[in-house]
Protein backbone atom coordinates (compact mmCIF):
# COMPACT_ATOMS: atom_id res chain seq x y z
CA UNK A 1 0.00 0.00 0.00
CA UNK A 2 1.00 3.29 -0.50
CA UNK A 3 -0.23 6.90 0.66
CA UNK A 4 0.63 10.29 -0.52
CA UNK A 5 -0.28 13.31 2.02
CA UNK A 6 0.45 17.19 2.48
CA UNK A 7 0.67 17.81 5.93
CA UNK A 8 0.93 20.90 8.94
CA UNK A 9 4.48 21.96 9.03
CA UNK A 10 4.80 20.61 13.24
CA UNK A 11 4.09 16.90 11.99
CA UNK A 12 7.41 16.18 9.04
CA UNK A 13 10.11 16.25 11.87
CA UNK A 14 8.37 14.23 14.76
CA UNK A 15 7.31 11.49 12.11
CA UNK A 16 10.99 11.49 10.75
CA UNK A 17 12.25 10.88 14.00
CA UNK A 18 9.85 8.77 15.02
CA UNK A 19 10.30 6.34 11.79
CA UNK A 20 14.93 6.80 12.67
CA UNK A 21 13.78 5.20 16.15
CA UNK A 22 11.80 2.66 15.11
CA UNK A 23 14.62 1.41 12.89
CA UNK A 24 16.18 -1.77 13.76
CA UNK A 25 13.70 -2.30 16.91
CA UNK A 26 13.42 -5.84 15.65
CA UNK A 27 16.86 -8.33 15.17
CA UNK A 28 15.95 -11.31 12.76
CA UNK A 29 19.76 -12.78 13.54
CA UNK A 30 20.17 -15.85 15.51
CA UNK A 31 22.19 -14.57 18.88
CA UNK A 32 25.76 -14.82 18.44
CA UNK A 33 27.80 -16.98 20.89
CA UNK A 34 31.71 -18.10 20.43
CA UNK A 35 31.72 -21.76 19.48
CA UNK A 36 33.26 -24.16 22.14
CA UNK A 37 37.11 -24.75 21.27
CA UNK A 38 37.63 -28.06 19.45
CA UNK A 39 40.98 -29.03 20.77
CA UNK A 40 41.98 -29.88 24.19
CA UNK A 41 42.26 -27.28 27.16
CA UNK A 42 45.74 -27.60 27.61
CA UNK A 43 49.13 -27.51 25.54
CA UNK A 44 51.09 -30.43 25.44
CA UNK A 45 54.88 -30.05 26.85
CA UNK A 46 54.55 -26.17 27.83
CA UNK A 47 57.35 -24.94 29.49
CA UNK A 48 55.41 -22.54 31.87
CA UNK A 49 52.08 -22.47 33.68
CA UNK A 50 49.71 -19.96 33.44
CA UNK A 51 49.91 -16.79 30.96
CA UNK A 52 52.79 -16.91 29.29
CA UNK A 53 54.65 -13.35 28.32
CA UNK A 54 56.05 -13.56 25.27
CA UNK A 55 58.98 -11.01 23.61
CA UNK A 56 58.38 -7.99 21.47
CA UNK A 57 59.77 -8.21 18.23
CA UNK A 58 62.56 -6.15 19.11
CA UNK A 59 63.60 -8.41 21.93
CA UNK A 60 62.55 -11.50 19.99
CA UNK A 61 65.61 -10.84 17.58
CA UNK A 62 69.18 -9.98 18.92
CA UNK A 63 70.77 -8.53 16.20
CA UNK A 64 70.38 -5.10 14.85
CA UNK A 65 70.58 -6.00 11.08
CA UNK A 66 68.02 -8.32 11.20
CA UNK A 67 66.05 -5.68 13.27
CA UNK A 68 66.78 -3.09 10.61
CA UNK A 69 65.74 -5.01 7.82
CA UNK A 70 62.26 -6.36 9.68
CA UNK A 71 61.31 -2.77 9.91
CA UNK A 72 61.81 -1.86 5.85
CA UNK A 73 60.09 -5.29 5.51
CA UNK A 74 57.03 -3.71 7.68
CA UNK A 75 57.51 -0.62 5.45
CA UNK A 76 57.71 -1.62 2.04
CA UNK A 77 56.36 -4.94 1.96
CA UNK A 78 53.66 -5.00 -0.74
CA UNK A 79 51.61 -7.92 -0.11
CA UNK A 80 51.41 -6.62 3.54
CA UNK A 81 50.89 -3.06 1.74
CA UNK A 82 47.76 -5.02 -0.02
CA UNK A 83 46.55 -6.07 3.45
CA UNK A 84 46.79 -2.49 4.73
CA UNK A 85 44.60 -1.22 2.10
CA UNK A 86 42.22 -4.14 2.26
CA UNK A 87 41.34 -2.41 5.60
CA UNK A 88 41.14 0.56 4.53
CA UNK A 89 38.48 -0.69 1.71
CA UNK A 90 36.51 -2.70 4.57
CA UNK A 91 36.03 0.53 6.19
CA UNK A 92 35.26 2.50 3.84
CA UNK A 93 31.98 -0.47 3.06
CA UNK A 94 31.45 0.06 6.54
CA UNK A 95 30.46 3.87 6.30
CA UNK A 96 28.55 2.91 3.15
CA UNK A 97 26.65 0.31 4.73
CA UNK A 98 25.86 2.71 8.12
CA UNK A 99 24.75 5.43 6.10
CA UNK A 100 21.91 3.18 4.60
CA UNK A 101 21.15 3.76 8.59
CA UNK A 102 20.09 7.47 7.95
CA UNK A 103 18.27 8.87 6.02
CA UNK A 104 19.85 10.98 3.11
CA UNK A 105 18.45 14.45 3.18
CA UNK A 106 19.19 16.57 -0.54
CA UNK A 107 18.89 19.73 -1.37
CA UNK A 108 16.92 20.62 -4.45
CA UNK A 109 15.00 22.89 -6.93
CA UNK A 110 12.24 21.55 -9.30
CA UNK A 111 10.00 23.01 -11.47
CA UNK A 112 6.89 21.17 -13.82
CA UNK A 113 4.20 22.17 -16.16
CA UNK A 114 0.97 20.86 -16.11
CA UNK A 115 -2.55 21.38 -16.29
CA UNK A 116 -4.73 21.66 -13.06
CA UNK A 117 -8.23 20.25 -12.68
CA UNK A 118 -9.56 23.49 -14.57
CA UNK A 119 -7.59 21.55 -17.93
CA UNK A 120 -5.47 25.10 -17.85
CA UNK A 121 -1.57 24.90 -17.94
CA UNK A 122 -0.07 26.20 -14.67
CA UNK A 123 3.83 26.15 -13.97
CA UNK A 124 4.91 24.81 -9.94
CA UNK A 125 8.45 25.62 -8.85
CA UNK A 126 9.43 24.23 -5.60
CA UNK A 127 13.28 24.79 -3.52
CA UNK A 128 13.67 23.23 -0.36
CA UNK A 129 14.73 19.66 1.35
CA UNK A 130 14.22 16.11 0.22
CA UNK A 131 14.41 12.51 1.57
CA UNK A 132 14.17 10.07 -0.99
CA UNK A 133 13.55 5.83 -0.40
CA UNK A 134 14.47 5.92 3.71
CA UNK A 135 14.13 2.19 4.62
CA UNK A 136 12.01 2.19 8.07
CA UNK A 137 14.23 -0.58 9.14
CA UNK A 138 11.50 -1.99 11.54
CA UNK A 139 12.92 -5.85 11.24
CA UNK A 140 16.93 -4.53 11.19
CA UNK A 141 17.62 -5.49 7.51
CA UNK A 142 19.79 -2.64 7.25
CA UNK A 143 21.52 -2.87 11.06
CA UNK A 144 22.49 -6.17 9.97
CA UNK A 145 24.35 -5.27 7.07
CA UNK A 146 25.78 -2.91 8.91
CA UNK A 147 26.86 -5.09 11.85
CA UNK A 148 28.15 -7.65 9.08
CA UNK A 149 30.05 -5.06 7.27
CA UNK A 150 31.46 -3.89 11.08
CA UNK A 151 32.97 -7.67 11.71
CA UNK A 152 33.78 -7.95 7.71
CA UNK A 153 36.08 -4.73 9.11
CA UNK A 154 37.55 -6.42 11.97
CA UNK A 155 38.75 -9.61 10.11
CA UNK A 156 40.20 -7.75 7.62
CA UNK A 157 41.91 -6.08 10.50
CA UNK A 158 43.18 -8.89 11.99
CA UNK A 159 44.08 -10.18 8.62
CA UNK A 160 46.67 -7.31 8.42
CA UNK A 161 47.71 -8.13 11.94
CA UNK A 162 48.43 -11.60 10.44
CA UNK A 163 49.84 -10.69 7.71
CA UNK A 164 52.31 -7.89 9.72
CA UNK A 165 53.25 -11.84 11.61
CA UNK A 166 54.15 -13.97 8.92
CA UNK A 167 55.97 -11.40 7.77
CA UNK A 168 57.97 -10.78 10.75
CA UNK A 169 58.98 -14.34 11.38
CA UNK A 170 59.42 -14.76 7.44
CA UNK A 171 61.92 -12.53 6.72
CA UNK A 172 63.86 -13.60 10.09
CA UNK A 173 64.08 -16.75 9.04
CA UNK A 174 65.12 -16.03 5.78
CA UNK A 175 67.76 -14.45 7.13
CA UNK A 176 68.81 -16.96 9.06
CA UNK A 177 68.72 -19.25 6.50
CA UNK A 178 71.08 -17.42 4.14
CA UNK A 179 73.19 -17.47 6.75
CA UNK A 180 73.21 -21.08 7.70
CA UNK A 181 73.68 -21.31 3.52
CA UNK A 182 76.75 -19.09 4.11
CA UNK A 183 78.44 -20.71 7.04
CA UNK A 184 78.09 -24.21 4.64
CA UNK A 185 79.49 -22.49 1.83
CA UNK A 186 82.29 -21.49 3.70
CA UNK A 187 82.78 -24.85 5.51
CA UNK A 188 82.88 -26.42 1.57
CA UNK A 189 85.09 -24.38 0.30
CA UNK A 190 87.42 -25.46 3.15
CA UNK A 191 86.54 -28.86 2.35
CA UNK A 192 87.32 -27.79 -1.21
CA UNK A 193 90.76 -26.59 -0.18
CA UNK A 194 91.54 -29.64 2.06
CA UNK A 195 91.41 -32.05 -1.36
CA UNK A 196 92.84 -29.73 -3.36
CA UNK A 197 96.20 -29.98 -1.15
CA UNK A 198 95.25 -34.01 -0.93
CA UNK A 199 95.20 -34.26 -4.72
CA UNK A 200 98.53 -32.74 -4.79
CA UNK A 201 99.93 -34.84 -1.71
CA UNK A 202 98.72 -37.87 -3.82
CA UNK A 203 100.34 -36.73 -7.37
CA UNK A 204 103.49 -37.03 -5.61
CA UNK A 205 103.38 -40.19 -3.78
CA UNK A 206 102.19 -41.40 -7.45
CA UNK A 207 105.01 -40.14 -9.22
CA UNK A 208 107.33 -41.71 -6.35
CA UNK A 209 105.46 -45.21 -6.54
CA UNK A 210 104.24 -44.81 -3.48
CA UNK A 211 100.24 -44.31 -4.35
CA UNK A 212 98.42 -45.92 -6.59
CA UNK A 213 96.53 -44.63 -10.28
CA UNK A 214 93.24 -45.82 -8.38
CA UNK A 215 93.86 -43.53 -5.32
CA UNK A 216 94.73 -40.37 -7.32
CA UNK A 217 91.22 -40.90 -9.33
CA UNK A 218 89.12 -41.44 -6.58
CA UNK A 219 91.16 -37.62 -5.00
CA UNK A 220 90.36 -36.33 -7.83
CA UNK A 221 86.76 -37.60 -7.80
CA UNK A 222 86.21 -35.99 -4.29
CA UNK A 223 87.68 -33.10 -5.24
CA UNK A 224 84.88 -33.44 -8.27
CA UNK A 225 82.31 -33.56 -5.79
CA UNK A 226 83.66 -30.61 -3.23
CA UNK A 227 83.23 -27.78 -6.43
CA UNK A 228 79.87 -29.16 -7.11
CA UNK A 229 78.86 -28.66 -3.62
CA UNK A 230 80.55 -25.23 -3.93
CA UNK A 231 78.93 -24.27 -6.82
CA UNK A 232 75.18 -25.39 -5.52
CA UNK A 233 75.69 -24.12 -2.41
CA UNK A 234 76.93 -20.34 -3.96
CA UNK A 235 73.28 -20.75 -5.92
CA UNK A 236 71.53 -21.62 -3.19
CA UNK A 237 73.31 -17.95 -1.35
CA UNK A 238 72.41 -16.38 -4.03
CA UNK A 239 68.75 -17.28 -4.48
CA UNK A 240 68.15 -16.74 -0.57
CA UNK A 241 69.55 -12.93 -1.23
CA UNK A 242 66.86 -12.24 -3.40
CA UNK A 243 63.95 -14.15 -1.88
CA UNK A 244 65.08 -11.59 1.43
CA UNK A 245 65.08 -8.47 -0.54
CA UNK A 246 61.58 -9.58 -2.26
CA UNK A 247 60.43 -9.73 1.71
CA UNK A 248 62.18 -6.47 2.47
CA UNK A 249 60.73 -4.44 -0.35
CA UNK A 250 63.98 -2.97 -1.93
CA UNK A 251 67.17 -4.23 -2.12
CA UNK A 252 69.04 -5.25 1.23
CA UNK A 253 72.19 -3.27 1.96
CA UNK A 254 75.58 -5.43 2.37
CA UNK A 255 75.99 -4.14 5.61
CA UNK A 256 72.21 -5.68 6.58
CA UNK A 257 73.39 -8.90 5.07
CA UNK A 258 74.95 -12.41 7.76
CA UNK A 259 78.51 -11.83 7.56
CA UNK A 260 80.99 -14.81 7.83
CA UNK A 261 81.84 -15.12 11.28
CA UNK A 262 80.68 -17.17 14.24
CA UNK A 263 78.01 -19.90 13.35
CA UNK A 264 74.21 -18.64 13.66
CA UNK A 265 72.96 -20.36 17.18
CA UNK A 266 70.10 -20.16 19.25
CA UNK A 267 71.32 -16.27 21.00
CA UNK A 268 70.23 -15.58 18.06
CA UNK A 269 67.13 -15.45 19.14
CA UNK A 270 65.36 -14.91 22.71
CA UNK A 271 63.52 -17.28 24.21
CA UNK A 272 59.67 -17.79 23.40
CA UNK A 273 57.55 -19.16 26.87
CA UNK A 274 54.09 -20.69 25.73
CA UNK A 275 51.33 -20.84 28.77
CA UNK A 276 50.38 -24.15 29.68
CA UNK A 277 46.30 -23.11 28.35
CA UNK A 278 45.46 -23.33 25.02
CA UNK A 279 42.84 -19.77 25.49
CA UNK A 280 45.54 -18.18 24.46
CA UNK A 281 45.16 -19.53 20.71
CA UNK A 282 42.39 -17.53 20.63
CA UNK A 283 44.02 -14.22 20.22
CA UNK A 284 46.05 -15.64 17.42
CA UNK A 285 45.15 -12.76 14.36
CA UNK A 286 44.09 -15.63 12.15
CA UNK A 287 41.61 -17.32 14.63
CA UNK A 288 40.25 -13.93 15.22
CA UNK A 289 39.81 -13.31 11.39
CA UNK A 290 38.09 -16.28 11.48
CA UNK A 291 35.60 -15.43 14.25
CA UNK A 292 34.93 -12.14 13.19
CA UNK A 293 33.96 -13.95 9.43
CA UNK A 294 31.63 -16.41 11.64
CA UNK A 295 29.95 -12.99 13.24
CA UNK A 296 29.79 -11.35 9.72
CA UNK A 297 28.08 -14.46 8.62
CA UNK A 298 25.53 -14.95 11.24
CA UNK A 299 24.12 -11.30 11.04
CA UNK A 300 23.70 -12.09 7.05
CA UNK A 301 21.60 -14.96 8.27
CA UNK A 302 19.20 -11.64 9.95
CA UNK A 303 19.66 -9.66 6.76
CA UNK A 304 18.30 -12.34 4.32
CA UNK A 305 15.57 -12.83 7.04
CA UNK A 306 14.72 -9.65 7.83
CA UNK A 307 13.45 -9.50 3.10
CA UNK A 308 11.03 -12.26 4.03
CA UNK A 309 9.11 -8.98 5.57
CA UNK A 310 7.53 -5.71 4.13
CA UNK A 311 9.88 -3.29 3.71
CA UNK A 312 8.79 0.43 4.27
CA UNK A 313 10.37 3.16 2.71
CA UNK A 314 9.49 7.06 3.44
CA UNK A 315 9.72 9.97 0.79
CA UNK A 316 9.46 13.34 1.61
CA UNK A 317 10.11 17.25 0.56
CA UNK A 318 9.96 20.48 2.64
CA UNK A 319 11.04 23.82 0.98
CA UNK A 320 8.57 26.92 -0.71
CA UNK A 321 6.45 26.43 -3.64
CA UNK A 322 5.37 29.51 -5.99
CA UNK A 323 4.34 29.60 -9.69
CA UNK A 324 6.73 31.86 -9.97
CA UNK A 325 10.78 31.83 -10.33
CA UNK A 326 10.91 35.01 -7.90
CA UNK A 327 8.33 33.76 -5.91
CA UNK A 328 10.73 31.02 -4.38
CA UNK A 329 12.35 33.80 -2.59
CA UNK A 330 10.03 36.64 -2.25
CA UNK A 331 6.27 35.05 -1.92
CA UNK A 332 6.47 31.45 -2.32
CA UNK A 333 4.19 29.53 0.07
CA UNK A 334 6.06 27.18 2.69
CA UNK A 335 4.73 23.24 1.57
CA UNK A 336 6.20 19.87 2.51
CA UNK A 337 4.60 15.89 1.86
CA UNK A 338 5.36 12.77 3.28
CA UNK A 339 5.24 9.51 1.12
CA UNK A 340 5.26 6.14 2.72
CA UNK A 341 5.63 2.65 0.96
CA UNK A 342 5.35 -0.95 2.41
CA UNK A 343 5.70 -4.06 0.15
CA UNK A 344 6.22 -7.80 0.38
CA UNK A 345 6.71 -9.99 -2.18
CA UNK A 346 3.74 -12.16 -3.14
CA UNK A 347 5.65 -14.52 -5.41
CA UNK A 348 9.55 -14.43 -5.72
CA UNK A 349 9.52 -18.78 -6.73
CA UNK A 350 11.40 -19.35 -3.90
CA UNK A 351 14.19 -16.73 -4.03
CA UNK A 352 13.81 -14.90 -0.21
CA UNK A 353 13.95 -18.64 1.19
CA UNK A 354 17.18 -19.12 -0.98
CA UNK A 355 18.62 -16.37 -0.06
CA UNK A 356 17.86 -16.80 3.79
CA UNK A 357 19.02 -20.64 3.30
CA UNK A 358 22.40 -19.58 1.80
CA UNK A 359 23.42 -17.47 4.65
CA UNK A 360 22.74 -20.13 6.90
CA UNK A 361 25.07 -22.20 5.02
CA UNK A 362 27.72 -19.75 4.38
CA UNK A 363 27.33 -19.18 8.44
CA UNK A 364 28.03 -23.27 8.68
CA UNK A 365 30.93 -22.89 6.36
CA UNK A 366 32.37 -19.71 8.50
CA UNK A 367 31.63 -22.09 11.83
CA UNK A 368 33.95 -24.73 10.26
CA UNK A 369 36.67 -22.81 9.06
CA UNK A 370 36.65 -21.16 12.45
CA UNK A 371 37.39 -24.64 14.29
CA UNK A 372 39.50 -25.27 11.22
CA UNK A 373 41.58 -22.37 12.48
CA UNK A 374 41.65 -23.07 15.92
CA UNK A 375 42.67 -26.71 15.29
CA UNK A 376 45.36 -25.57 13.27
CA UNK A 377 46.73 -22.99 15.83
CA UNK A 378 46.93 -26.00 18.21
CA UNK A 379 48.59 -28.46 16.13
CA UNK A 380 51.28 -25.64 15.25
CA UNK A 381 51.36 -24.63 18.69
CA UNK A 382 52.19 -28.40 19.51
CA UNK A 383 54.34 -29.48 17.06
CA UNK A 384 56.99 -26.21 17.91
CA UNK A 385 56.33 -26.91 21.74
CA UNK A 386 57.72 -30.66 21.11
CA UNK A 387 60.29 -30.18 18.58
CA UNK A 388 61.85 -27.43 21.36
CA UNK A 389 63.67 -30.08 23.41
CA UNK A 390 64.45 -32.22 20.65
CA UNK A 391 66.43 -29.84 18.39
CA UNK A 392 68.36 -28.56 21.84
CA UNK A 393 69.22 -32.26 22.11
CA UNK A 394 69.72 -32.98 18.51
CA UNK A 395 72.29 -29.44 18.39
CA UNK A 396 74.10 -30.86 21.48
CA UNK A 397 74.64 -34.22 20.24
CA UNK A 398 75.41 -33.19 16.45
CA UNK A 399 78.32 -30.61 18.49
CA UNK A 400 79.47 -33.67 20.24
CA UNK A 401 79.90 -35.69 16.82
CA UNK A 402 81.39 -33.13 15.27
CA UNK A 403 84.17 -33.02 17.92
CA UNK A 404 84.61 -36.62 17.89
CA UNK A 405 85.12 -36.60 14.60
CA UNK A 406 87.77 -33.39 14.22
CA UNK A 407 89.74 -35.18 16.48
CA UNK A 408 89.40 -38.67 14.49
CA UNK A 409 90.51 -36.67 11.34
CA UNK A 410 93.94 -35.26 13.54
CA UNK A 411 95.00 -38.98 14.33
CA UNK A 412 94.14 -40.14 10.98
CA UNK A 413 96.01 -37.59 9.38
CA UNK A 414 98.97 -37.98 11.85
CA UNK A 415 98.84 -41.54 11.29
CA UNK A 416 98.79 -41.50 7.31
CA UNK A 417 101.68 -38.37 7.25
CA UNK A 418 103.68 -41.46 9.23
CA UNK A 419 102.81 -44.16 6.63
CA UNK A 420 100.33 -45.64 9.35
CA UNK A 421 97.61 -45.14 7.75
CA UNK A 422 96.22 -44.95 3.84
CA UNK A 423 94.63 -42.58 1.64
CA UNK A 424 91.54 -44.19 1.98
CA UNK A 425 91.35 -43.97 5.59
CA UNK A 426 92.15 -40.05 5.27
CA UNK A 427 89.30 -39.07 2.81
CA UNK A 428 86.66 -41.11 4.89
CA UNK A 429 87.55 -39.22 7.81
CA UNK A 430 88.10 -35.31 6.03
CA UNK A 431 84.24 -36.65 4.46
CA UNK A 432 82.84 -37.83 7.99
CA UNK A 433 84.09 -34.47 9.58
CA UNK A 434 82.22 -32.31 6.70
CA UNK A 435 79.24 -33.94 7.00
CA UNK A 436 79.16 -33.30 10.85
CA UNK A 437 79.72 -30.13 10.48
CA UNK A 438 77.17 -29.66 7.56
CA UNK A 439 74.66 -31.23 10.25
CA UNK A 440 75.28 -29.19 12.80
CA UNK A 441 74.49 -25.89 10.93
CA UNK A 442 71.24 -27.86 9.51
CA UNK A 443 70.62 -28.65 13.21
CA UNK A 444 71.41 -24.90 14.80
CA UNK A 445 69.24 -23.72 11.71
CA UNK A 446 66.21 -25.82 12.55
CA UNK A 447 66.19 -25.03 16.20
CA UNK A 448 65.83 -21.23 15.24
CA UNK A 449 63.30 -22.01 12.41
CA UNK A 450 61.51 -23.68 15.12
CA UNK A 451 61.40 -21.00 17.86
CA UNK A 452 60.45 -18.99 15.34
CA UNK A 453 57.50 -21.32 14.44
CA UNK A 454 56.90 -21.27 17.81
CA UNK A 455 56.48 -17.35 18.05
CA UNK A 456 54.02 -17.23 15.00
CA UNK A 457 51.84 -20.21 16.31
CA UNK A 458 51.07 -18.07 19.80
CA UNK A 459 50.19 -14.98 18.15
CA UNK A 460 53.51 -13.41 19.13
CA UNK A 461 53.62 -10.04 17.04
CA UNK A 462 49.76 -9.49 18.08
CA UNK A 463 49.96 -10.61 21.30
CA UNK A 464 53.55 -8.53 22.21
CA UNK A 465 51.79 -5.34 20.38
CA UNK A 466 51.07 -2.94 23.19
Amino acid sequence: MSGHTTMRRTAFGPLMLSAALLAGCINLAPDYQRPAAPVPASLPAAEAAGEAALPGVKDLLRDERLRRLVDQALANNRDLRVALLNVERSRAQLRLADADRWPTVAAAVGGSRAPNTSGEQTTTLQAGLQVTSYEVDLFGRVRNVSDSAAASLLATEAGSRAARLALVTQVAATWFTLAADQEQLALARQTMAGREQTLKLTELRVNVGAASDVELHGTRGLLAQARASVAALERQAAQDANALALLVGQPVAAADLPAAGPPVDAQALAGVPAGASSDQLLRRPDVIQAEQTLIAANANIGAARAAMFPRITLSGSAGVVSDTLSGLVNSGTFAWTLAGTAAVAIFDAGRNQANVKSAEVGRDIALAQYEKAIQSAFRETADALVAQATWRDQVAAQQDLQSGERERLRLTRLRYEGGAANLIELLDSERSLAGAEQALVLARLGELLNRLALYKALGGEERAMP
